[in-house]
């Protein structure tokens, strides 16, 4: 007899608890197994080298802290069964089962825009039928449909559970120390009012901590230059590989990666045919990375050029700017590339990527955070604070960027 009462030694917050044999079930599937092969942070590792955790160490994160929230709220005299805290474990525990690899960076180019929403949607639905409905409340909790709202908000909202992990963990990996929130004391300060969440007044300066946090992270990680620098080399590796595979060329590639490189899959093809679904839930950061690697000796210079350099850490320059940049300064880094051999304006767009990137700290209009005031009262983040600075971190911030191969030869 299998003991599946198991405790995880977590390095951000000690001892996570596995408190029911479905939540360990789920964790041995291989749908959840595979979030190890997937990093949380992209390519993060290429500005900080200890950020190697991975979607699996999140998800097992935000699980614990969402036990803990719940324990807070029934503290409190919020009655929660033991179906509502199993299902708001295992809800929170799948949110990323349908991240693709590389997280984020690949999300909506592996996929034509389907988000990774809809695929763990679609996965929890397939898992629900192997354990034979079980979770069907876990689903209700995720989609919002269930009537105890705050179950939802503490899996998707601008408080939830998944940031909290994810800012104290990336935090912890990356060293950025600016990026960490008191996540213990939010959490004693949640309480319920009406089925929506709530802070008590005295917590407010944790939520202050939170939000100003989690900009700064945005800057310092997610939106680092060096970050967006690899991340562009990636794309153009991918998608000059499905250009020569449209030309004809045989390019290798893993036997479920490169059924998605021939396809250009919509959400509508990927629910209809389950062959999709089945090699999603086989590809992972590795079968990536061992094509470029492969690819490396391609023929074709521009795929293997940026394959070579990618893997050299060799990246392209890259500059970012509060304003766009100026058509004289693009029409001089255009010009110095055509002069070049080898360029030509069909494959410029591949030495020269221009872009746009956005940091929203908080955003009142699309859930509040809201205060319960010592009045009873319940009021807005931004208007119960008495810092400008919260605010100020209504406003979406747009930055642009280029980047461009420093070295314009690819060819060795």
């Amino acid at each position: 007899m299998v003991n599946k009462r198991k405790i995880i030694n977590d390095p951000v917050y000690g001892f996570i608890n596995i408190t029911t044999e479905l939540i360990y079930d789920l964790i041995e599937h291989p749908y959840y197994q595979r979030l190890r092969r997937i990093k949380q942070l992209g390519m993060a590792e290429f500005v900080y080298p200890g950020a190697l955790h991975t979607r699996f160490h999140h998800a097992l994160g935000a699980m614990h802290l969402m036990n803990e929230a719940l324990q807070t709220l029934s503290s409190k005299g919020h009655y929660i069964s033991e179906e509502e805290l199993e299902s708001a474990q295992i809800a929170i525990l799948l949110h990323d089962v349908g991240h693709g690899p590389f997280s984020h960076v690949l999300e909506h180019l592996i996929l034509n825009h389907v988000p990774h929403e809809q695929i763990s949607f679609l996965l929890m639905n397939e898992l629900n039928k192997q354990f034979e409905g079980k979770l069907s409340l876990a689903i209700k909790m995720f989609t919002g449909e269930y009537e105890r709202a705050f179950f939802h908000q503490l899996i998707s909202s601008q408080l939830d559970v998944d940031r909290m992990d994810y800012l104290n963990r990336d935090s912890f990996f990356t060293g950025v120390r600016e990026g960490f929130i008191g996540a213990d004391r939010i959490l004693k300060m949640l309480d319920v009012i009406d089925n929506q969440l709530v802070v008590e007044q005295k917590g407010i300066y944790s939520i202050e901590n939170f939000l100003t946090a989690r900009r700064l992270m945005y800057w310092q990680v997610y939106l680092h230059k060096t970050s967006i620098c690899a991340e562009t080399m990636l794309t153009q590796i991918i998608r000059r590989a499905r250009e020569l595979i449209k030309a004809g060329e045989d390019i290798f590639a893993t036997e479920s990666f490169g059924l998605f490189l021939k396809n250009d899959v919509t959400l509508e093809e990927f629910v209809s045919d389950k062959a999709y679904l089945k090699a999603f839930t086989e590809m992972d950061d590795h079968d990536i990375w061992a094509c470029i690697k492969v690819w490396t000796k391609h023929p074709d210079y521009l795929l293997s050029g940026i394959c070579q350099k990618l893997l050299e850490r060799k990246l392209y320059k890259i500059i970012i700017s509060d304003q766009p940049f100026e058509e004289a300064f693009l029409e001089k880094i255009k010009n110095d590339f055509l002069a070049q051999e080898d360029i030509n304006h069909d494959n410029l767009s591949y030495f020269m990527v221009q872009g746009v990137i956005t940091n929203e700290a908080y955003l009142s209009e699309k859930q509040a955070i809201n205060i319960l005031t010592k009045n009873k009262l319940v009021v807005d983040i931004a208007d119960a604070s008495d810092l400008p600075t919260i605010k100020a971190l209504s406003n979406v911030v747009k930055k642009y960027y280029i980047c461009w191969a420093k070295d314009v030869y690819l060819r060795e």
